[in-house]
């Protein structure tokens, strides 16, 4: 009889650690030996170093354009968290294109959006942010994913410290 009380109360115990392991978001792509740990800023500056390297980057949407083969997506590109989302609020870790194959519909991949992306290093190319000179790392990408305004708040901490009166309503 001791035995199934003590049971039932681990019962609660568990289900508590359970439902707070499902609402943390997990990791969407896995690293490989190959992969590099460098960023796009470091990347531009010797991209024969990295060349055919994996990378899982992620960051803003900048632009898209479609070409008769294959889209590229520009990206504004910044750190990732532990669920390899681009944490926007960070500094910025230069630039990137990602080269998608086909058409990419611009409005499934708008301006602004965050995006993660996992390929290869595939060179570099010379081009201009403004009418200042760039080298942009390029990434042929096996997967993407943009993240939407829900997925970016997943994971997060809803709790606040503070003083005063708080109301939440949603």
């Amino acid at each position: 009889m001791r035995n199934v009380a003590r049971s039932l109360l681990r019962l609660p115990a568990l289900l508590v650690l359970l439902t707070v392991a499902a609402c943390a978001p997990a990791p969407i792509y896995k690293t490989t030996p190959q992969a590099v740990a460098a960023t796009p800023q470091q990347v531009a500056q010797t991209p024969e170093r990295f060349a055919g390297g994996d990378v899982i980057w992620g960051g803003r949407i900048v632009q898209v354009i479609n070409l008769a083969d294959h889209s590229e997506i520009e990206l504004l590109a910044y750190p990732l968290d532990s669920s390899q989302r681009p944490k926007a609020n960070d500094s910025g870790n230069g630039r990137f294109i990602a080269l998608l194959p086909g058409y990419a519909e611009p409005l499934d991949y708008p301006a602004g959006a965050m995006m993660t992306v996992s390929g290869k290093l595939n060179g570099s190319r010379a081009g201009k942010v403004g009418e200042a000179d760039y080298v942009f790392p390029l990434v042929s990408a096996a997967q993407s994913h943009v993240w939407t305004a829900e997925e970016m708040r997943k994971g997060r901490s809803n709790i606040r410290f503070g003083v005063g009166l708080g109301v939440g309503i949603r």
